[in-house]
């Protein structure tokens, strides 16, 4: 997924940065998306005003604590889907999120936005717009990432505070579900209409 929106990025005239535990991944990523794309060194503060987090779930609050201050004021994207092994259920638990164990162990000033968990990755290709859910406490934070959204060629749904977040969290694990039993594959993508 990561890859995925770094190359929508790219495509959309943006400045990225990957950042990886595996610098050399990072800068080949980098250099195979072209269009100025960088590899930054991990630890150190992420250039952009927008981070995207697309680590694995397990992974995300121990690098959102080690990076610390580093990310204070910026604006925190989390992907992930905090679903077990077997996907038979959420690792957190009822009332809380991913989402929200991140802002917990982000800076103050940083913003924590859930965004991007019910798309799959590879679905997201130049000329298909698809429906991204976005929630987020911070009306600005929120603003700036729907209008990255947009600059992607996405269509950004506000659905509402960081506490929704858990409902995304069990929509990205329903539509894995969905993929494996009602569609066959994990080539599709919600799409919301309104019919009034």
């Amino acid at each position: 997924m990561g890859r995925a929106l770094a190359t929508r990025a790219v495509e959309a005239g943006h400045t990225v940065e990957l950042i990886g535990r595996d610098a050399a991944k990072a800068g080949e990523v980098a250099a195979a998306l072209g269009g100025g794309a960088t590899a930054g060194t991990f630890g150190t503060a992420p250039a952009g005003d927008i981070v995207i987090l697309a680590v694995p779930n397990a992974s995300a609050v121990p690098v959102v604590a080690g990076y610390g201050n580093a990310l204070a004021g910026k604006i925190i994207v989390d992907i992930t889907n905090p679903m077990k092994a077997d996907a038979s259920g959420l690792t957190t638990p009822d009332g809380t999120s991913a989402a929200q164990e991140i802002a917990t162990a982000a800076p103050a000033s940083a913003h924590v936005v859930k965004a991007f968990n019910t798309v799959f990755g590879h679905v997201m290709v130049p000329g298909r717009q698809l429906d991204v859910l976005v929630a987020g406490d911070d009306v600005r934070a929120k603003a700036s990432v729907s209008a990255f959204i947009e600059s992607l060629g996405l269509r950004p749904l506000d659905a509402g505070g960081l506490d929704m977040a858990h409902w995304l969290e069990g929509t990205g694990l329903l539509m894995v579900s969905l993929a494996r039993h009602g569609m066959g594959d994990f080539n599709f993508a919600l799409s919301l209409s309104s019919h009034s």
